[in-house]
């Protein structure tokens, strides 16, 4: 199981590279019209002929896409296969109990009485506690 894994990531690795070069090497569809106004007079001298390069390279990156595909779905299958089958009951059956705080009588020294509270400042008395130099 895993040479065919193994072979299809390497297949598919080859088949990407691939493409990515005949990609790079196709001129878009905007050359042609930089040809009409002047650019471009050696557009028939190409190595496949005038218009066979285009074919050529067109299909050959169509059917290195059809590999791509077939390899990508190749490894989806195998790679699933390779794993433990899931269970009949829900996702949620397997998940981990929540944490609960600790209570207070837990923690040495804590209470359950509420945290005091300082009193409220009269509003006249802020300069009486500024400490002087």
């Amino acid at each position: 199981m895993n040479i065919v894994l193994t072979l299809l990531q390497v297949i598919q690795i080859l088949a990407a590279i691939a493409m990515i070069g005949l990609i790079l090497m196709q001129h878009g569809k905007g050359a042609d019209a930089g040809a009409a106004f002047g650019g471009g007079g050696a557009g028939s001298a190409s190595l496949f002929g005038a218009t066979g390069g285009a074919n050529f390279l067109s299909r050959t990156t169509g059917i290195l896409a059809g590999v791509f595909l077939v390899c990508t779905l190749g490894l989806a299958y195998f790679g699933n296969l390779r794993t433990a089958p899931a269970s009949a009951g829900s996702v949620l059956e397997g998940a981990a109990a929540p944490v609960q705080a600790p209570a207070a009588q837990q923690i040495p020294g804590a209470t359950d009485a509420p945290a005091t509270v300082a009193p409220a400042v009269p509003a006249g008395t802020g300069a009486a506690q500024i400490p002087g130099k």
